[in-house]
């Protein structure tokens, strides 16, 4: 078969198997003539991290032994067990959808996220939003409510969900640590969900989602009393927010601040402006950091080789990733996967 039509079919199998949107096509189409000529391909393209695309897919992979009929909402109640000790344990991994949960504690658990590691909490609120890195680790002592949502779900009645809640950040999870009453406090109002969830004989589950909306909205309360934070709904609030989402969603191909200005219709001096002053950080730094913290997951958590991660990334050499890799972390890409996990 000619070289070409090789790499013509190799660049549809890279394309359609990774979930990550702006792949250069000529930097691919580069790395994959070198491969091909060389003869190890195969070699070359492993596995990346565990990416989720369907809640079923990934209650098959905890394992979990339920699975949901509504492709884009799910409730799963968990009960503890009394049987033997259960241990299961999640590497790190992301997901498409959303995920939260309220979860009591009385056994061995190791939460991982935004490099942080929680160790045995007494009760946990936890949000996490579509493409962040996350991993788990615990026993069958666990109790609690975990939800399972596409954005999907809301698109008819709330379409402008991604702006609503600002528990669901698109850079960070948000993690609340507290005691056992404070899990009681709130259980009620998910048991408001879970019992139209399960009572309902609809697969769409309408009357759940709309009530689970106002439990977001109650918690949105709770964590601004937790935090000590005072909700900030102005217009420039709401810019900086659909930026973030942005950047979540374009760090690989749009690396300046004029791209995201543009798609917000706004100038770059205006955007930079309104990013610093609510933040504290510049605009080009959101960019950047998104960029780096997916660079150090795909070195960390994966086997794939440093030069296919630059060209994953959109960079046009494994060169210039590596300066910008140890610029922003403070190793070589090489160093960096050596270090403990």
């Amino acid at each position: 078969m000619p070289l070409d039509h090789q790499i013509c079919i190799w660049l549809v199998v890279v394309i359609e198997n990774q979930p990550i949107a702006g792949i250069e096509i000529k930097g691919v189409y580069r790395y994959l003539a070198c491969r091909i000529r060389e003869g190890n391909i195969m070699d070359q393209l492993k596995t990346p991290l565990p990416y989720y695309t369907d809640i079923n897919d990934f209650l098959a992979s905890i394992p979990w032994p339920g699975r949901t009929i509504n492709p884009d909402f799910f409730c799963l109640r968990l009960i503890k067990l009394d049987r033997e000790q259960l241990q299961v344990y999640r590497p790190p991994f992301k997901r498409s959808f959303y995920f939260f949960a309220l979860l009591r504690n009385s056994g061995s658990i190791e939460v991982n996220y935004d490099n942080q590691t929680v160790n045995n909490p007494d009760s946990y609120l936890v949000f996490h939003s579509p493409n962040l890195l996350y991993s788990f680790a615990h026993n069958n002592s666990l109790e609690g409510y975990v939800i399972y949502f596409k954005a999907a779900s809301y698109s008819f009645f709330k379409p402008d969900f991604h702006q609503t809640f600002s528990l669901f950040d698109v850079l960070h999870t948000n993690l609340f640590n507290f005691d056992h009453a404070t899990f009681d406090r709130l259980a009620p109002h998910f048991e408001e969900v879970f019992q139209a969830y399960e009572r309902s004989p609809r697969e769409n589950h309408v009357e759940a989602r709309i009530k689970l909306l106002g439990l977001l909205y109650y918690l949105e309360d709770f964590a601004i009393e937790k935090k000590k934070e005072t909700r900030l709904v102005t217009t420039q609030q709401i810019l900086f927010r659909k930026f973030l989402q942005l950047v979540n969603h374009h760090y690989i191909d749009k690396r300046t601040v004029q791209e995201y200005a543009d798609m917000l219709s706004v100038t770059p001096n205006h955007l930079s402006q309104t990013v610093k002053r609510l933040s504290g950080k510049n605009a080009l730094t959101y960019i950047t950091d998104r960029l780096a913290s997916e660079a150090r997951s795909l070195v960390q958590y994966t086997d794939v080789e440093i030069s296919s991660i630059a060209y994953q990334l959109n960079f046009s050499d494994p060169a210039n990733f590596g300066k910008f890799f140890k610029r922003q972390v403070g190793f070589s890409p090489s160093e960096y996967r050596k270090l403990p996990k």
